[in-house]
């Protein structure tokens, strides 16, 4: 057994801020601490992370929607330049690691045995990137906040691990002793996380002793603050506001006390918590509101900010992991340690805060929620989607959805489902016993197991197995409870794939009068309890575990029709256990024949999806003097383990005017099958759909109805979609079946984007009729305005050939904005359509297509013009140049021939605005 020595680093450096570089020189003593006799040495340089759009940092940033980098100037970005490099004072080869240009591989000229060293001594130049790209860098303010800014050991253990920078601040690093010499000018001032031992003129003196991730923060003023407590120091940017010196420091230190009652001393005298870092991973629910519109007190909101902040830094400076693989336990602990910190000294804070008490908020059921409700809450809808992932998927194979929270809340909750299953202190001693031997050490969380296990005789193995590494969901439900003398004869039902233990509770008036656990529920399990004054059952009453669905979890002992009453509620809300939900709400919709339309929508969607959801909205059109509505169903199925995701089957209908005192019925059915992306991180979605659909339309008195006013047509679609920031592809083919005509449709769109605030669209339309015996050109390709005869399109004035509502534009079709002499096709039609980017919503656009009519020769149509492409897809204005027709600005009642995009669909606007977070 080797007895781990420290690695040192001594660094003497110099900041040039007319050029925005620091020079380094930098010596490693380096300790083979393996069991392996190593014959190479791996150095991570995440400096030079920053020195193209093409490494794995520039990548990740356009994978989360961040395009700064991409599209940076080369004085922004960063890199980090070596001069020479030497192994024991003797010149040796190094090179980059292939496709990891921020990790150097270095080829020792002779082997290192375990337990011996070597001196790696290297000078080189950092160019500090912009820090706009990640928060570390060059601010706007022309200072300086650098983290992963020198070279720095990989760490080996049983194997190398090498991470590239993924702009996740994990770095693994063993704990180093640090003596470092930093020259800045004598304008700014330098604050880090190292011990100052002395200042001479414009020279820092720097020391640290078992530490890692060392933050350097140089700026023109002095911002950190100490707050003294009794153990350490607490050295911060993130000041309360209005809250006095001392209290605050009664706070850090009723905060650093509960810590370590669960973890032990830790083992540095301070600990340094910069603003920007804080930032990056803040309590969700509290640090994202302004100021002004907080519903909560300023000293509960800094407190559990600090206090998450403080466990952060306590556990990952002195807990040594790999947090790209290994994360469950660290992450956590942190979320466990501030649930139990929560519920200690804020147990009557609710999730709204003060919002809670306002009237026509306090009667919804989420203005009930208690803070640390939002744990389960947030995990339930997560999992209801199938979005969630295993604890042990690499963090850099996590949706930024999971990574960020959701996986840190399964870790915490079922840190808390051990502490209910095993009682006792036995979680919190083990806790401390893993942290007393394991700080400052190379460690992983099988330690924490071992430690664990040896402390109870109950089966944890389906934590460690099925909860840590799966995503299987629990969900229990009680299946029937039978009265039989004075017993009770229940039936437990386990309805997904892991078996874990389930509490189960009696219940009188929402007091719990009993609680039993129970174990090894596979499939169905019968137990028998006493009947002792109560009169509800239900299993996992105190949220104690996660659950993919609680609503099942009841069961009352009264004789009822139905075992939940009928509660209506005004407009969604959580789901309520004590009752079947239905809710309503106001519909408020639009269109230039019905006028406004006001409706009340009566449905079962709370806020959390359900697999079964049903929507009826009658409504009434102001302007029609009419009653119209629709009505939508829908079962979504889901899959585990298959390249289906899930399969969606719906029905719905609906009633509007298609025209002045006219209007339609619309009755379809439908199934759209989701193929499973790659991985959550993958933006792509492909679909499947088949549908039937049925249209009825009225028509004036004295007409005949034709094939044009009531059909079915049958439509089988697929569709890819990859909606990337910088490349953009999506593709469909749609077939179409109806009595009298059959269609095959293709369209690709490919949005390019060209710079940081410009793009470009390119978009090719092909459909043919495979037979077309159909009369006019109803069902015909439209080239300016497609005539939606299934009516999916969100056209205000449909049946429009003048005014304000005939210039709504929607791509579609032909895609064309000017109205040219040959406007349909009924045999094929091919568009090309491109829209170029001059200057941010400045594009100009450029059309072509040819239309083939029965008995016609092939018309070629052309145009171009200004598009102002403010938010796209939902609010453009088109300004046509010229055309077919000639100059279209020279034409006589010009701005008629302007188009609009304009939509008020909530769902469009949401998507627009999510992407890069699930």
């Amino acid at each position: 057994m080797i007895v781990a020595q420290q690695n040192t680093i001594s660094i003497k450096a110099s900041l040039k801020t007319e050029k925005d570089v620091v020079d380094i020189l930098q010596k490693i003593i380096f300790y083979n601490n393996s069991d392996s006799t190593l014959t190479k040495i791996y150095l991570h340089n995440w400096a030079n992370s920053y020195k193209d759009r093409e490494t794995l940092l520039s990548k990740r940033l356009i994978d989360d929607y961040n395009k700064s980098f991409y599209f940076s100037k080369e004085e922004e970005r960063g890199y980090s330049k070596i001069i020479n490099l030497s192994v024991d004072y003797k010149t040796v080869l190094y090179k980059e690691v292939y496709g990891q240009s921020d990790i150097i591989e270095i080829q020792l000229t002779k082997p290192l045995k375990s337990g011996d060293s070597i001196t790696i001594n290297t000078s080189y130049n950092v160019k500090i990137p912009d820090a706009k790209f990640t928060g570390y860098g060059k601010s706007s303010t022309n200072n300086y906040h650098l983290r992963f800014w020198h070279l720095i050991p990989a760490v080996h253990n049983k194997k190398w691990h090498l991470m590239s920078n993924l702009n996740m601040n994990d770095l693994y690093q063993e704990a180093t002793n640090y003596d470092i010499e930093f020259r800045i000018p004598q304008n700014y001032f330098l604050e880090s996380n190292l011990k100052e031992i002395k200042k001479e003129k414009d020279i820092y003196y720097l020391l640290g002793k078992n530490k890692t991730d060392i933050i350097l923060d140089i700026n023109k003023n002095a911002k950190f603050k100490d707050f003294k407590t009794k153990q350490i120091t607490i050295k911060t940017d993130v000041l309360p506001d209005n809250i006095q010196n001392k209290l605050a420091t009664e706070v850090l230190q009723r905060g650093l006390s509960f810590i370590e009652e669960y973890l032990g001393k830790y083992p540095h005298q301070d600990i340094f918590i910069d603003k920007i870092t804080q930032r990056k991973d803040p309590i969700l629910g509290i640090n994202k509101l302004p100021k002004a519109l907080s519903p909560f007190s300023e000293v509960f909101k800094w407190d559990l900010t600090m206090f998450k902040a403080i466990s952060k830094k306590y556990i990952e400076n002195t807990l040594l992991v790999n947090k790209r693989k290994d994360y469950w336990l660290v992450d956590g602990l942190q979320t466990y340690l501030l649930m139990e910190y929560t519920q200690k000294f804020y147990p009557e804070v609710k999730l709204l805060g003060k919002i809670s008490n306002f009237w026509g908020i306090r009667a919804f059921n989420f203005a009930k929620l208690n803070f640390n409700d939002k744990y389960p809450f947030i995990y339930q809808f997560s999992a209801r989607k199938f979005f969630d992932q295993s604890l042990t998927t690499s963090a850099d194979s996590l949706s930024n959805f999971n990574r960020k929270i959701i996986n840190r809340y399964k870790s915490g909750l079922g840190l808390r489902y051990i502490k209910g299953f095993i009682e006792g202190g036995v979680l919190q001693e083990s806790f401390k016993e893993y942290y007393q031997k394991n700080k400052l050490k190379i460690s992983s969380s099988k330690s924490f197991e071992k430690i664990l296990t040896s402390k109870t005789d109950k089966d944890l193995s389906w934590f460690f197995g099925d909860y840590i590494t799966t995503n299987k969901k629990i969900d229990y439900k009680i299946a029937t409870a039978d009265v039989k003398n004075d017993s009770i004869v229940i039936v437990i039902k386990n309805k997904r794939n892991i078996t874990a233990p389930v509490a189960l509770y009696g219940i009188k008036d929402k007091k719990i009068k009993f609680k039993k656990w129970i174990t090894g529920v596979d499939s169905t399990k019968t137990i028998k309890v006493p009947k002792n004054g109560f009169d509800r059952l239900s299993l996992n009453y105190e949220n104690i575990y996660p659950e993919y669905n609680n609503l099942n979890n009841w069961k009352s002992l009264k004789k009822r029709i139905f075992n939940k009453p009928l509660q209506l509620k005004f407009f969604k809300d959580i789901e309520d256990p004590y009752y079947t939900q239905l809710y309503y709400e106001p519909d408020i919709k639009y269109n230039y024949y019905d006028g406004l339309i006001i409706g009340a929508k009566l449905h079962n969607k709370p806020i959390i999806d359900r697999n079964f959801e049903f929507t009826i909205t009658p409504s009434y059109g102001i302007k029609s003097k009419s009653i119209t509505g629709s009505f939508h169903t829908r079962y979504s199925q889901y899959f585990e383990d298959s390249s289906i995701y899930r399969i969606v089957y719906g029905i719905g209908g609906s009633n509007l005017h298609y025209a002045p005192d006219l209007a339609y019925n619309t009755f379809n059915q439908g199934i759209t099958v989701q193929f499973r992306r790659k991985s959550l991180r993958d933006v792509g979605s492909s679909f499947l759909s088949a549908g039937l659909i049925n249209i009825n339309k009225e028509v004036p008195v004295g007409t005949l109805k034709t094939e044009q006013d009531a059909y079915s047509i049958f439509n089988l679609k697929y569709t890819y979609n990859r909606p990337d920031i910088i490349n953009g592809l999506r593709f469909r083919v749609t077939t179409e079946f109806a009595s009298d005509f059959s269609k095959l449709i293709g369209e690709i769109r490919y949005r390019k984007q060209t710079s940081l605030n410009t793009r470009s669209e390119f978009r090719i339309f092909a459909g043919t009729f495979l037979n077309n015996s159909t009369s006019g050109d109803y069902f015909s390709f439209g080239l300016d305005r497609a005539n939606d005869y299934l009516f999916q399109l969100n056209y205000f004035g449909r049946s429009e050939n003048s005014g304000i509502f005939s210039q709504q534009f929607i791509l579609a079709e032909g895609g064309f904005k000017s109205i040219l002499p040959t406007r349909f096709a009924n045999e094929y039609m091919i568009s090309f359509n491109s829209s170029i980017g001059i200057w941010k919503w400045l594009e100009i656009y450029n059309d072509l297509a040819f239309l083939k009519n029965r008995g016609d020769k092939v018309f070629l149509g052309y145009e171009n013009g200004v598009r102002f492409n403010f938010v796209p897809n939902i609010l453009e204005f088109y300004f046509p140049i010229y055309s077919t027709n000639g100059w279209e600005i020279n034409q006589p009642n010009y701005s008629k021939n302007i188009r609009f995009v304009f939509t008020a669909n909530l769902s469009a606007i949401y998507n627009f605005v999510r992407r890069g977070f699930l």
